[in-house]
């Protein structure tokens, strides 16, 4: 079986594929052979079949498939053995119908698209700018009043703040303002309400300020902006008659439950950050401040992603591609395209096809390689982040060792996580080797940089 290649442009080729009979007519024949075995043909023994009746009945399906899948086989062979770089997959040019009684010998073709030769370099000479968020203290007295009303306790209120809970009747008003009599008035006895999850603060506003004793009245309805399930779980009724209940109701305050924030004790910072990690407030706060760098410092991260991607693609994208063969390549591979509109889906594409072949130059320039250590490690950080959502700051190794062995089991999860690990280590690389220039910014300055890229 011989290949050979015949360029069309500079990121175009045909490989053409000649196929002689005594290039697969081995395999043909024990593949035959096989089948004769394995499978029982009615009117013959298994084992028994003669081989020109094998020939007859399966011969030109067997014959089909051993050629096209060692044709495919060859055209990788050539593609890997070439070090060709290419883009896509190989496509048949055209569909043959193999006449093996009357032809021995073919010829296949198929397209491929080459990626494009271009050059990087990427040294100290090469400025990329990046965007640490300076912690304020308005930052840290946010977070560690956010974490103490976590590690408070809830405590009845004297009036009514912007996270109370308010306990107490409700009563479904008429429209001149009176609490409304009769079986088919909304009555609830025992109800509570947090305002601060009300859907339309303006009503939420109305109870701040309210004391034990006090009435408010506001409409559940806009409250809620219409959710019937809401509706009918705040006043105790049923979803159909939620559905109904438009009106204003009245509040009877009957208890404010508030929260009491943890006071700043050891035994606070015991249960934050682990029996006497931290012993005072000047190490609480400094603490405070680790954690949101930490939380905030991917921002900067994914910030500095953007801004070194659109950099390099500005800079290096400027690049030949196949561009009708990466269309009819996508066509083929994927059922929303069609002729129709691949011109203006292709478009969308180009940057990250672009990007995609910059990443491969860079991470062979430097050697970036993905070790299964790496995913594994990644993949704890995964889970360690996750158990930490839920307050879970100190899970052990082994725990998150099988949790993350759980995630890289699922194909389709694995695959993310591998990209990932990539795209840390490749930036990794462009950090080590490029000169960051640190510009140090506000968050809201951090904020109105990144809505710009």
């Amino acid at each position: 079986m011989n290949v050979s290649m015949e360029k069309i442009d500079n990121v175009s080729a045909r490989l053409i594929v000649s196929v002689e009979e005594n290039d697969y007519q081995e395999k043909v024949t024990k593949e035959l052979k096989q089948i004769g075995r394995t499978h029982s043909i009615p009117g013959f023994r298994k084992g028994h079949v003669p081989f020109g009746e094998l020939s007859r009945r399966f011969g030109k399906q067997v014959a089909s498939d051993v050629i096209n899948n060692d044709v495919y086989e060859s055209v990788i062979n050539y593609i890997r053995e070439n070090n060709l770089g290419i883009l896509g997959e190989p496509l048949p040019v055209e569909v043959q119908e193999l006449d093996l009684k009357n032809q021995k010998d073919y010829t296949f073709k198929y397209e491929i698209g080459l990626a494009p030769e271009f050059n990087i370099t990427l040294d100290k000479n090469t400025h990329i700018p990046y965007y640490p968020i300076i912690i304020s203290q308005e930052m840290i007295d946010e977070q560690s009043n956010n974490l103490r009303e976590r590690f408070g306790a809830q405590v009845p209120g004297e009036e009514v703040t912007p996270k109370a809970l308010v306990k107490g009747s409700i009563m479904e008003l008429n429209e001149d303002g009176s609490i409304k009599e009769g079986e088919d008035a909304i009555q609830v006895t025992s109800g509570i309400i947090a305002p601060m999850y009300f859907k339309a603060s303006e009503e939420g506003e109305k109870f701040n300020g309210k004391k034990v004793g006090d009435k408010v009245a506001f409409n559940p309805w806009v409250a809620t902006e219409g959710n019937i399930s809401e509706l009918a779980s705040m006043l105790n009724i049923d979803k159909d008659k939620a559905a109904e209940a438009k009106g204003n109701f009245e509040f009877a305050i009957a208890e404010i439950i508030v929260v009491k924030p943890a006071d700043l004790n050891q035994e606070y910072f015991d249960g934050l950050f682990g029996k006497d990690n931290v012993k005072t407030e000047e190490e609480y706060y400094e603490e405070i401040k680790k954690m949101i760098s930490s939380q905030i410092s991917g921002n900067s991260e994914f910030l500095f992603h953007m801004t070194a991607e659109k950099q390099l693609v500005e800079q290096y994208g400027n690049v030949e591609l196949p561009v009708a063969f990466l269309k009819k390549w996508l066509v083929a591979r994927n059922e929303g395209l069609t002729e129709e509109n691949i011109d203006e889906e292709f478009e969308k594409m180009i940057p990250s096809l672009k990007w995609q072949l910059i990443k491969e130059r860079i991470a062979a320039l430097f050697e970036v390689k993905i070790e299964e250590a790496d995913v594994i490690a990644h993949a704890k950080m995964i889970a360690a982040n996750q158990f930490a959502q839920y307050g879970m700051a100190n899970v052990d190794d082994d725990t998150l060792a099988d949790y993350a062995k759980r995630m890289l089991a699922d194909k389709n999860y694995r695959p993310r996580i591998v990209e990932e690990v990539g795209d840390i280590k490749l930036f990794a690389a462009i950090k080590e080797h490029a000169t960051l220039d640190e510009k140090p910014v506000s968050i809201e300055e951090f904020k109105e940089i990144a809505g710009k890229q």
